[in-house]
């Protein structure tokens, strides 16, 4: 990558690859075949419709982050803006991104429904929590290191309230991938971008929508909500650097951040 055109400036001007997350699907695409192969003998069954569903969700996130991340403007950021890009007759890469993704949690939240018509408040709330984390992530992804922490962050709260309930067969792949991974960001050799950040998201969205009552669920969006509320009008990095606890996570791995604060789209 560092050798070809895909590399971009980081928070430090320095150019480094860029998209190094779409990794992450072509792990889990592997990692899955081996499951699927050997999963005759397996005592359980195995089954092999949520692997498909997940890993197509998962690849078509990754792919649009990429695109994004290759061909996207940085000069417009966030909601407000790809929406006022689109008022005026301008689709962004990251205004596509953000339908794109939406379409994506609707088709993975129907398959974790009940049914269309039952299911509604769940699909509802299935699909804004997918789509809102996938973005989340994005949004963290300013500094090295930041969206690796806030996923394994999210992840294991997400395992303390119910880890009976994971599918953790599916979810392992993508933990190894990035563990093996975050050295390469902390050090900022390379940026996973939206094709990763957005993987991430996605999944954690997943494990949440699959894992949870409506209850905790409605409670987790609103969260989303908030949060995306906020990152609309402040800057997350000069929060977290306002904040000694969230500044001292925000550099474990990495050296003292230099002030500078930036958004995302």
């Amino acid at each position: 990558m560092q050798q070809s055109a895909a590399t971009r400036k980081n928070y430090q001007g320095l150019d480094i690859p860029v998209s190094a997350g779409i990794s992450f699907p072509l792990a889990l695409l592997l990692v899955y075949t081996i499951i699927l192969l050997f999963a005759p003998l397996y005592e359980q069954p195995v089954n092999r419709e949520i692997y498909f569903l997940f890993l197509m969700g998962i690849f078509a996130i990754s792919l649009l982050g990429f695109a994004d991340d290759m061909l996207g403007q940085r000069d417009t950021l966030g909601f407000k803006g790809h929406l006022g890009a689109l008022l005026h007759g301008r689709m962004t890469t990251g205004g596509l991104k953000a339908a794109g993704g939406a379409l994506i949690a609707f088709f993975l939240a129907l398959f974790l429904s009940s049914g269309l018509v039952s299911g509604w408040p769940d699909i509802i709330v299935d699909t804004l929590i997918m789509a809102l984390f996938a973005n989340m992530l994005n949004l963290l992804d300013l500094r090295p290191g930041r969206a690796v922490k806030g996923f394994f962050f999210f992840f294991f709260l997400l395992a303390f309230l119910a880890s009976w309930k994971i599918n953790w067969i599916l979810i392992a792949p993508l933990l190894g991938a990035t563990l093996y991974y975050v050295h390469f960001d902390l050090k900022a050799l390379a940026m996973m971008g939206d094709s990763g950040s957005n993987v991430l998201g996605l999944a954690l969205g997943f494990m949440v929508a699959g894992s949870l009552p409506l209850s905790f669920k409605v409670g987790v969006l609103f969260f989303l909500i908030f949060m995306h509320l906020i990152t609309e009008k402040y800057s997350l990095t000069r929060i977290i650097e306002k904040v000694a606890v969230l500044r001292k996570i925000d550099q474990w791995g990495r050296g003292k951040s230099d002030g500078k604060s930036e958004k995302t789209g």
